[in-house]
């Protein structure tokens, strides 16, 4: 199936991460031009060394979750010239709820859920602007829901099925749920719609770490037996970005093969 796109300007929050930098490189190659955000200039370097094939089909701005004028240096940056976002960005942080540092308590809810807040703010305002701009330039006839935008949300099986010490983890991702899911039914009215993606073990990150500690151990609860690919997830997120994932809105699905339907 060949996927069509109503935009072409995707930012990509963590864009460091291994999976961010893998669906920039199959975003290219559909043809979307992928914005990438770094924290420091290691994660920059990072970028530049693992797409130097592909100069000057995609951007990269400085973003740090613990600095709000790096948010706004980023939309300055990028003009409201924005189509869709997807969310990879997720501070580290596991620690026993009875034990935990309070001030590291509260800094590691600042960054992972009132700063996403204000980041989905200004995204869909930039959104909104570039769907005005659209109009009234007539490139696209005026019917309602014709121009579209879309933001992707990449959550976590642990959201629902949380280890011991990743209370704190799931609390910020399940936040961050809520924040997706209602910018969805806010703005679905006006072209901008909302997905969150729960996928389970990947074989790629931290979740590659992970596994091969615990070698085939964790996957024993998985009834497919397999992790999530970089592959896998970075194809289904561009199908939700396309115009085949229309009618998706505000909506949470689980991929993780089963992991979190049963006991």
């Amino acid at each position: 199936m060949k996927l069509t796109f109503s935009g072409n300007r995707a930012l990509i929050l963590g864009g460091t991460c291994e999976l961010g930098v893998f669906l920039a490189k199959e975003m290219i190659k559909a043809g979307l031009f992928p914005i990438l955000t770094y924290r420091n200039e290691n994660g920059c370097k990072n970028i530049l060394k693992q797409l130097q094939s592909v100069k000057g089909k995609y951007d990269t701005f400085y973003l740090d979750f613990t600095d709000r004028l790096s948010l706004k240096s980023l939309f300055s940056g990028i003009h409201d010239d924005l189509d869709f976002l997807v969310d990879f960005a997720q501070g580290d942080f596991e620690d026993l709820v009875a034990s935990a540092n309070c001030d590291a308590v509260y800094r590691y809810f600042e960054e992972n859920i009132s700063f996403r807040a204000e980041v989905l703010k200004m995204a869909a305002r930039a959104m909104l602007k570039k769907k005005l701009k659209k109009q009234l330039k007539k490139k696209y006839e005026k019917k309602a829901g014709e121009s579209r935008a879309r933001l992707v949300f990449i959550s976590s099986a642990a959201a629902i099925r949380p280890n011991p010490g990743q209370g704190f983890y799931a609390a910020a991702k399940l936040a961050s749920e809520a924040l997706y899911k209602n910018l969805g039914i806010e703005m679905g009215s006006r072209g901008i719609t909302t997905v969150t993606l729960r996928p389970g073990y990947i074989d790629a990150g931290r979740g590659k770490k992970y596994l091969q500690i615990k070698k085939d151990g964790a996957l024993c609860a998985v009834p497919i037996k397999k992790a999530v690919t970089c592959k896998e997830l970075t194809e289904t997120i561009l199908f939700f970005l396309s115009d085949s994932a229309k009618s998706f809105n505000a909506v949470e699905i689980s991929m993780d093969g089963r992991l979190t339907s049963g006991k």
